[in-house]
């Protein structure tokens, strides 16, 4: 009776029976939460969601939800038949009951968005992306990322979805070192290689393991026509690349003359501030057996014995900003290669620190040399100064840190996510505003 009861329940989802899933509810009402435990290998949900029984899906759902999450015996669940079938409606309902299943892999370690991709289903890829944007970062077998797949199935206008959201991983390399653009090559995907020449940041001088670019996939291929169109867009995408890599060379070169130039100009400040420092230096000897107030020698600084405090201060920060600037101009003239914009951030960071103790030396000189009836003014003029420079390292730190958010609210997704929600919203509005 029971076997008659499960082979009934199928046969009423694959035709998507609803009628007959209630008379069998009926019947037995643990039947469906058997079935779960006693097929593995495939759901009545599974079936359903296979032939596109919308209705019976959603009373599946209603009854059982914890079906969404049961797995056949390729470890697919029905999300992932939903997503690679094209059935938008019933992906939804899916995600309603099981959020979870977004990450879920299959055999070939594939999730849903995955399927969606190779598919073509730009739909269901929108809404996947929406409901879980760290599924699209997640790798298939062989490293191989969802933008790969895109391009290994031909799913142009899936890629340009992905694309906003995964720039960063443009370059990735699947187990072989081959990038997509190398795929795109290989297989001859025209409509493809002219888009990630033409609209993306694709490196084409990216190797693979074998140490082959695309083009030398292209020329190891079978002679086609199409390979003078690959040619051709490749070819200038390699000129446009050389252009610009020689504009950044240079950019970086003129700003490590910069900081050479300014470097050497503060060390040699630097120098002569600690050699004589605010105030001179004592012209004469004054020992302690004279019953001298300020005991000196001949050079010592004035500041040393009227302000020792200060002195102390001003040796300090003057030492900082000679040592710095003397450690730039060693490693400037060291042969690393600070064409990398890392290294070169590395010098600026160390000039900030030159010049902000070279500020503090002056500001302590000032303060010693100015007599005491214009104390006020100068006070007044230092915190001038110090809230225009605390203002602008607040820029630059805070500009840098909106930049950074920026691109990792772009790579989680989070950017795109929000703005889509806004637009559904502002669309609701609109309906809401037509039907008053």
């Amino acid at each position: 009776m029971e076997g008659s009861l499960e082979k009934r329940l199928y046969d009423a989802a694959a035709e998507g029976n609803t009628i007959s899933l209630q008379e069998l509810l009926q019947e037995d009402k643990f039947l469906l939460g058997r079935v779960y435990f006693a097929c593995p290998s495939k759901s009545p949900l599974h079936v359903a969601t296979m032939n596109g029984q919308l209705p019976f899906v959603q009373q599946i759902l209603n009854h059982n939800p914890h079906l969404a999450q049961q797995l056949d015996s390729l470890q697919s669940s029905p999300l992932h038949i939903a997503s690679a079938q094209g059935y938008l409606e019933i992906v939804k309902k899916l995600l309603s009951a099981a959020p979870d299943m977004c990450l879920s892999r299959d055999c070939q370690g594939r999730n849903p968005l995955h399927l969606a991709a190779m598919k073509g289903h730009v739909e269901i890829l929108k809404t996947l992306i929406q409901e879980a944007p760290s599924a699209a970062r997640e790798k298939a077998d062989r490293d191989q990322t969802v933008l790969h797949l895109c391009v290994k199935h031909g799913q142009l206008e899936a890629l340009k979805i992905l694309l906003p959201n995964l720039n960063d991983r443009i370059n990735a390399k699947d187990a072989d070192g081959d990038t997509i653009l190398h795929m795109a090559v290989a297989v001859k995907q025209i409509e493809i290689i002219q888009y990630l020449v033409e609209s993306t940041n694709i490196d084409v001088h990216a190797k693979n393991s074998a140490g082959q670019t695309a083009m030398h996939i292209l020329d190891q291929s079978q002679p086609e026509e199409r390979n003078l169109q690959i040619t051709s867009i490749l070819r200038l995408k390699y000129c446009y690349s050389n252009y610009s890599q020689k504009q950044r060379v240079k950019w970086l070169t003129k700003k490590g003359d910069a900081i050479m130039v300014t470097a050497v100009l503060i060390a040699t400040m630097a120098f002569q501030a600690g050699l004589s420092p605010a105030g001179g230096i004592w012209q004469d000897n004054l020992t302690q057996d004279s019953n001298a107030i300020n005991p000196h020698r001949v050079g010592e600084a004035v500041m040393a014995s009227n302000h020792p405090k200060a002195y102390k201060n001003f040796i300090r920060s003057n030492t900082i900003a000679f040592v710095s600037s003397v450690t730039t101009i060693l490693l400037l003239i060291s042969g690393l290669p600070f064409r990398r914009r890392l290294f070169m951030w590395i010098l600026m960071i160390i000039m900030w620190l030159t010049v902000t103790s070279l500020s503090a030396a002056y500001a302590i000189s000032i303060v010693v040399v100015t007599p005491k009836n214009e104390a006020k003014s100068l006070i007044h003029l230092l915190k001038i100064g110090l809230g225009v420079w605390f203002a602008v390292m607040g820029i630059f730190i805070v500009g840098n840190r909106v930049k950074r958010l920026k691109k990792w609210l772009k790579d989680k997704g989070i950017t795109e996510c929000w703005s889509r929600r806004c637009t559904n919203i502002a669309e609701v509005k609109n309906t809401s505003q037509e039907i008053v």
